[in-house]
């Protein structure tokens, strides 16, 4: 998300417009896809199309598209939505979008009904948490009509929630501390949803008096696991045995496991925390590599554990991969260190043909990595106990893309090649607590923004979604990261050696730059299928539904940048429609499109509006800066006495069946 404007800046503190912390020399993508397409004579190719789109123009070059790609051979059949921004969703013809899950929503049956103007944290933590992020499903008893969501809650946006935080005098806007009721409100409003749902006479409900419906929020108390547990870098004065801390924060993407858990990946960790560390203080090199502290939130005005002055280890006990038992509500979440400690994506993963499973994670910040973890144990699908702690042993790895299309997944294993005592790294511990630094010296590719990635169980194919990278130099495009000044982002398909997902070899290609392919300079790729509508910017959650088609949801599309909002595509990956994408689904002004998800039987998705409204000023229809007194939008609710709300959006086709089918 890009803030709108300064005065308001965003507790998410996305990576986008943050200060690149990878200072090694290591290669960038972007070099490795330039040197790659060279020798390919890419140039020769795509770009051709594109000095010849630039003597053509470009409203007679999308006029001349056709309107539906699956006369192409595409693998989606609905009518495309038009492109555009306004206040409202809009979803393709003949379906239904159904807000599910708003922001303050009750969860339980005891639970207070939303109050914009009294909010409390003890409400709150019976209610619908703020920016809903990841979605996921897991079914109970094996149904696509009833089972559990689960739901990340990722930041706050606190001039969206609060009334009267915001002062406007002479024209000139501040906005006012918070107070400590208003920042227990937030760190309630953060962590996770657990609820059931279930399909009713063709539509979704929530079923409040589920007994596993559960909030995790900043106060969960959580176990920290695997090599880094008990080590003394994450003891501190609350917690001396470095095992237990309270909460997750800044909770991005995430993950459904084989067993039925729930995987919440903690992203923007830095923003949360203020204070300074003299340069000598042993981890003062580590913090700076995750821009901590960068102070965004106001939290350590009244909790001491936020400061890194007085609690310099706080911050190592953030930044995990966090599972969760979702069938048992009182089950203590568990940080699985084993998966590295970084800007954690999500974490999706598949069952690998040895029966070990495979996880896939992003690094969301430029020039970070793609990672992936494989477990030492197998899957044992007959029981779910045997399970539980697969995510404690296994082998981390980072991708390194080559020039020439192959690639290597190299393991962060202490002792191996740099990473010994030498290099600062006493044990494993060292290095999941340090991943990054880890992954620097083993020379990994520098990438734009690595966010979703998702394995493809019915073409064996893995989609990376990289959101983009504006500084990104010409001379340090590479073959993997092809653009300079990267504003569109790209994605790239990988294709493990002998469809093994946990080789530590592959291939890979560059399946799509973004972007508005009618402007040459951008050097988008889309299909010739492709129209008006169907280009997008900025790949950020994706998902890839039963029958492996791919959807991509997207971050960034603001009117000054593109002219519409964020959305849901669906893109095509085989035959002669690949690289057609086609828009399903989009989201009103300001705000971001997360999830999406879909439900087994593929005649269900949930999608994720977060932060509606937190624009509006580059949109002629508001022209002005968008903040609780004066919404751009107030969807979903449109009512005066309600501010605006993220929510989950419930998409099912009119009359039934699967959806683009």
């Amino acid at each position: 998300m890009n803030d709108q404007n300064p005065i308001f800046k965003t507790s998410q503190l996305e990576a986008a417009d943050a200060e690149p912390r990878n200072h090694s020399a290591n290669p960038t993508m972007g070099e490795l896809i330039s040197t790659r397409f060279s020798r390919r004579g890419f140039l020769a190719g795509s770009l051709a199309v594109s000095a010849i789109a630039a003597t053509v123009s470009p409203l007679a070059l999308l006029s001349a598209r056709p309107a539906r790609a699956q006369e192409g051979g595409s693998a989606f059949s609905f009518t495309e939505v038009e492109a555009g921004i306004d206040e409202t969703h809009h979803v393709a013809e003949g379906y239904d979008a159904d807000i599910l899950l708003r922001w303050g929503d009750g969860l339980f049956a005891d639970a207070p009904e939303f109050d914009p103007t009294k909010q409390s944290a003890a409400a709150q933590e019976r209610q619908f948490g703020y920016n809903n992020d990841y979605v996921g499903y897991i079914p109970l008893d094996g149904s696509s009509e009833h089972g559990l969501l689960v739901v990340n809650h990722e930041y706050t946006n606190p001039h969206l929630m609060f009334p009267g935080l915001v002062t406007l005098v002479d024209g000139e806007i501040t906005m006012n501390p918070l107070t400590k009721e208003q920042v227990d409100v937030e760190m309630a409003a953060h962590g996770g949803t657990i609820v059931e749902i279930e399909k009713v006479d063709g539509k979704w409900q929530v079923i409040k008096d589920g007994k596993m419906n559960r909030r995790v929020t900043v106060n969960t108390e959580m176990e920290l696991t695997g090599p880094a547990a008990g080590h003394k870098r994450l003891q501190t004065n609350a917690d001396p045995s470095g095992t237990k801390v309270f909460g997750t924060i800044n909770n991005c993407a995430g993950g459904v496991t084989p067993w039925g858990t729930y995987i919440m990946a903690e992203e923007n960790i830095h923003g949360y925390f203020t204070g300074e560390l003299t340069e000598d203080h042993p981890e003062f090199a580590n913090y700076d590599r995750l821009g901590i502290p960068e102070g965004s939130y106001e939290w350590a005005n009244f909790y001491d554990r936020f400061d890194i002055a007085k609690e310099p280890n706080e911050p190592n006990r953030f930044g995990y991969i966090v599972e969760v038992d979702a069938m048992d509500p009182n089950s203590v979440p568990k940080k699985r260190t084993a998966l590295g400690r970084f800007k954690h994506e999500g974490a999706e993963s598949i069952v690998n043909k040895d029966g070990k499973v495979v996880f896939y994670l992003g690094d969301d910040e430029r020039f970070d990595y793609v990672y992936k973890f494989v477990t030492a144990g197998t899957y044992n699908p007959d029981d779910r106990a045997a399970n539980m702690d697969l995510l404690d042993d296994g082998t981390l790895y980072v991708a390194k893309f080559a020039e020439d299309g192959s690639m290597e997944w190299m393991p962060l294993v202490h002792g191996q090649g740099p990473l010994t005592a030498e290099n600062g790294f006493e044990s494993q511990a060292d290095i999941v607590i340090e991943t990054r630094r880890a992954a620097d010296l083993l020379g990994a590719t520098k990438m734009d923004r690595p966010e979703d990635i998702q394995p493809n169980g019915v073409n064996g194919k893995v989609y990376v979604m990289l959101t983009n990278n504006t500084r990104r130099t010409a001379e340090q495009v590479d073959a993997a990261n092809p653009t300079a000044e990267n504003a569109f982002g790209h994605i790239i398909e990988i294709a493990e050696t002998d469809g093994d997902f946990a080789a530590t070899t592959g291939t890979w290609e560059v399946m799509l730059k973004c972007g508005d392919p009618s402007i040459a300079e951008v050097g988008a790729t889309f299909s010739s299928a492709t129209t008006e509508n169907g280009w997008f910017g900025m790949p950020d959650n994706a998902a890839v539904d039963s029958m492996g088609r791919l959807w991509v949801s997207t971050d960034g599309n603001n009117p000054s940048d593109t002219g519409r909002t964020d959305g849901l595509w669906a893109v095509d990956t085989e035959g002669e429609a690949r690289a057609t994408s086609k828009l399903f689904f989009r989201v009103p002004v300001g705000a971001e499109m997360c999830g999406p998800l879909f439900t087994p039987d593929d005649e269900t998705a949930f999608v994720a509006v977060q932060h509606p409204a937190d624009g509006g000023d580059d949109w002629e229809g508001f022209g002005r800066v968008s903040y609780y007194e004066d919404l751009s939008t107030r969807w979903p609710d449109f009512d005066d006495a309600m501010p605006t709300r993220p929510s989950v959006v419930v998409i099912t086709k009119q009359g039934g069946g699967k959806i683009a089918v």
